[in-house]
């Protein structure tokens, strides 16, 4: 039994010194060898000719059990067979004597998909157990059988079966076979087998039989639908580089043959904790940031794991990969400056220097807004963009929003509009927020999606704004910002004669430009009251 050393020991230990109990449970995890030890021990039990503990494989009752023939040893799956009746016929017909083995032998697989019922049966069996008669239980999920049944079994615990295991195993059978391969396939066979010696097993004889030639690097790739070694680094390396569209292509590659978001975002991650293993002397980005990869990858493998649009998914966490670096170098930076108010706080606490006495100086305030700094776009264009914002175009663009972006093909551009809101809109302008910095960024200067998002909003509500691009952040500043400016040019304006405020008195609220400025701003949040 290959990686089950310890219950392989035990189990031998047992048969030579002829202590066999009356019943064991082999739980584990799939694949991992628990009903293929169970037939083994049934053989080694009733075999004439074992020798310490491993049955010859030759007699008439070890061909037997291999073949099926024998029927002192049943096996029964659980799954298919969980009811009170069933049981109930196996503790009846327990009660008679092997007919050719020495001990009477009941593999039951799956043993936790028995009811309650069924269970029950079962123990009334452990409880009164016939002389040579065995039972060998066998579990994926132990947690599920009930104690009264743990305690009347002796457990062995199954544990997945290394890679290096299982790679020299299939070494071993290929050279058996004498078939040439290469120590990289069966290594990646190993690895995507997780554990399992079954799943390997499997997708050995898959590969063998899709190829001609002995087992090769290539044939493993497909036959696993893993992703290259080779692939991973490229993408990583575009990534390192912030070569957004570099990576994005590299993706659309790997999802062009046919491989899986999921598998591809499982191979990024152990392709990301080798590189915490290496010398960071080595690697292209700092091993802090490999670190927040991960986090960022394990984020995206719980969305895949509950959406149908992988592509999607796989395009966005591209695009945070890389934007995180960003976010990596403003950290870094925030730690130095902490670093050097926590060495002058310790100098002038310890009294290394003094502080000079300051002169008094004229000090200009600055005004601080909302970051007017922003490259991605100008403020003043915004400013005037918003002074010709109304609240049926708003109303309109945003009913038809789900549509517009649902009339993209799943790609780069689709990618970028997932998140947004549209917030403020007239025929000609609508403001889009956007989820980072990074990506309204992209959004402004990718002008096949500016062409394309035009064309869907012209056959959707019938006009095509051009799209002005800002972080949720910026958005609420710019807000804020042009509201307070608007205010303060309706206090300036110059007081209302007598006649004029008749006249505004008997003027409906709904035209007053200010406040339909605010309802294209703010929407259905405004709310008028009377002086």
């Amino acid at each position: 039994m290959v990686g089950q050393e310890v219950v392989s020991k035990t189990l031998k230990n047992a048969i030579v010194t002829n202590q066999i109990s009356h019943a064991y449970l082999f739980s584990g995890p799939r694949g991992t060898g628990k009903t293929s030890a169970a037939k083994i021990f049934a053989k080694a039990i009733n075999c004439p000719n074992q020798v310490a503990g491993e049955p010859c494989n030759h007699c008439e009752i070890c061909q037997g059990v291999t073949n099926g023939s024998l029927e002192d040893v049943i096996e029964l799956d659980a799954a298919s067979n969980n009811g009170v009746d069933e049981i109930r016929e196996i503790r009846d017909k327990s009660t008679y004597a092997p007919s050719r083995a020495t001990y009477k032998v009941y593999i039951i697989d799956e043993v936790h998909m028995l009811t309650t019922g069924a269970f029950n049966a079962l123990l009334k069996t452990l409880e009164e157990p016939t002389e040579n008669v065995v039972f060998v239980l066998a579990t994926t999920e132990i947690q599920k059988i009930p104690a009264t049944i743990l305690s009347r079994v002796q457990r062995f615990a199954f544990r997945a079966i290394t890679s290096v295991d299982i790679s020299q195993h299939l070494a071993d059978i290929l050279t058996q076979e004498a078939v040439t391969f290469e120590t990289d396939a069966i290594d990646l066979i190993a690895t995507a087998a997780d554990g399992g010696m079954r799943d390997a097993l499997s997708t050995l004889d898959q590969a063998l039989s899709f190829s001609e030639n002995g087992l090769t690097l290539d044939v493993a790739l497909l036959v696993t639908g893993a992703i290259s070694k080779q692939a991973l680094a490229a993408y990583i390396m575009a990534i390192s580089e912030e070569k957004v569209e570099e990576a994005l292509a590299q993706l659309d590659q790997i999802f062009g043959d046919g491989k899986n978001m999921i598998r591809f975002t499982e191979d990024l991650m152990g392709h990301f904790r080798d590189m915490l293993l290496a010398d960071q002397a080595t690697l292209p980005v700092a091993k802090a940031q490999v670190f927040n990869w991960i986090d960022i990858a394990t984020q995206t493998l719980q969305t895949l794991k509950q959406t149908t649009q992988e592509k999607i998914a796989a395009d966005v966490m591209t695009m945070r990969l890389s934007e995180s670096l960003k976010t990596a170098d403003y950290t870094t930076a925030i730690t130095d400056l902490q670093a050097q108010v926590a060495d002058l706080s310790r100098k002038l606490a310890s009294g290394e220097f003094t502080t000079m006495p300051r002169t008094e100086q004229a000090v200009t305030e600055k005004k601080v807004t909302a970051k007017s700094s922003a490259s991605y776009f100008s403020k003043d264009f915004v400013f005037k963009a918003l002074s010709q914002a109304t609240n049926e175009a708003r109303t309109a663009i945003q009913g038809a929003w789900e549509e517009v972006i649902n009339s993209f093909d799943s790609g780069f551009g689709k990618s970028m509009l997932q998140s947004t809101s549209a917030v403020a809109a007239s025929r000609e302008f609508v403001v889009v927020t956007f989820e980072s910095e990074f990506i309204a960024q992209k959004a402004v200067q990718n002008e096949e999606l500016k062409v394309q998002f035009g064309n869907y909003m012209s056959n959707i509500v019938g006009f095509a704004p051009e799209i002005i691009a800002l972080t949720s952040d910026d958005w609420l500043a710019i807000r804020t910002e042009y509201a307070a400016l608007q205010k303060t040019k309706k206090t300036d304006s110059d007081a209302p004669s007598a006649t004029d405020q008749e006249q505004d008195v008997t003027k409906k609220e709904s035209d007053n430009p200010i406040i339909d400025q605010a309802q294209a701003l703010f929407g259905d949040v405004v709310e008028i009251i009377a002086d």
